[in-house]
């Protein structure tokens, strides 16, 4: 996918809704070959026809094209209400030399591109959205929304937080997902974008509010931010560097390969962990690296549209 991003003089995206157009037809353009094949490029503005519904608003015209039965929507239908949180803490910044490429974008680039895409779906399908932000502080909520006005905020928060870096310090993960919790009433689809990095005297109090998260019914999903490469598989060369922690500030010089093998099996077992604690929940875990594309949280999104209404 050859797009290019744009930075505004403010910062931030200047053309994230197109991008995340053209992230959204890309994924489209692929679903006929998908078991979504049902969707297909007509389900923005469709829903398919279910026997035993009126027959008041099938689209004869498309039944012509595609032979398949589809009834119009309209503004009014609001079938799924949605939440996304984006964790927008010092750490969610790496790697700091993200170019401008659609390849090459550091974590919350990726989260908020991510973001923008579902909510381009969720627009389309006269769906609500709501957003939180939260880094050292709860930067940012939104209730959820189906107005243009309120989705155009929503991205122009988005692109604000790719360049609204926080000062160097811990986050709280837990503590502003217990705050969000509480302000989301009506059940919703509630997805997460974060690293997952916090202090391991942080993990159960994380997990007990990822809990609190699926009161009232809420479907939870967890979209695990990375950078495969290097956080997972820690592909340096072995020139000495200094590795900084981003948020701490702390640094530790060494050669990379004298410690990759024992770096790689903690790391490991650390995922390992994440994604059991989340089935012990029943919470959808899923690995976003963000060198790996977007048709892995589309898929996910789709997926649980059709388990959750």
């Amino acid at each position: 996918m050859d797009l290019q991003l744009e930075l505004n003089k403010a910062g931030g995206f200047k053309n994230l809704e197109l991008l995340a157009k053209q992230v959204v037809e890309g994924f489209i353009a692929g679903m006929h070959k998908s078991p979504f094949h049902g969707f297909s490029a007509e389900f923005a503005e469709h829903k398919i026809y279910n026997q035993g519904e009126s027959t008041k608003h099938i689209d004869w015209k498309l039944y012509a094209k595609t032979d398949r039965l589809y009834t119009k929507r309209y503004d009014e239908e609001t079938n799924l209400r949605c939440h996304l949180i984006v964790d927008n803490s010092g750490s969610m910044h790496y790697p700091e030399t993200a170019g401008t490429s659609i390849d090459s974008l550091n974590k919350i680039a990726f989260s908020a591109l991510a973001s923008a895409s579902l909510m381009h779906i969720l627009k389309k399908q006269r769906d609500a959205v709501g957003l939180s932000l939260y880094s050292d502080t709860y930067d940012f909520y939104a209730p959820e929304k189906g107005s243009e006005r309120h989705h155009q905020m929503l991205l122009n928060k988005l692109s604000e937080a790719v360049v609204s870096r926080p000062d160097t310090k811990t986050t709280e993960t837990y503590r502003y997902l217990h705050q969000i919790a509480e302000k989301i009433h009506r059940r919703s689809l509630i997805f997460v974008f974060t690293d997952m990095f916090q202090t391991s005297e942080d993990d159960e109090k994380l997990f007990e509010a990822l809990r609190h998260l699926k009161h009232n019914k809420h479907e939870v999903v967890l979209f695990h931010v990375f950078d495969k490469a290097k956080e997972l598989t820690f592909d340096f060369d072995n020139r000495p560097k200094r590795f900084i922690d981003v948020e701490t500030g702390e640094y530790i010089n060494l050669y990379a390969e004298n410690i990759k093998d024992t770096y790689k099996k903690a790391v490991n077992e650390y995922f390992n962990n994440l994604r059991l604690k989340c089935g012990q929940y029943r919470i959808k875990y899923v690995e976003a690296d963000i060198n790996a594309g977007f048709n892995q949280i589309l898929t996910t999104y789709m997926v649980e549209r059709q388990k959750f209404v």
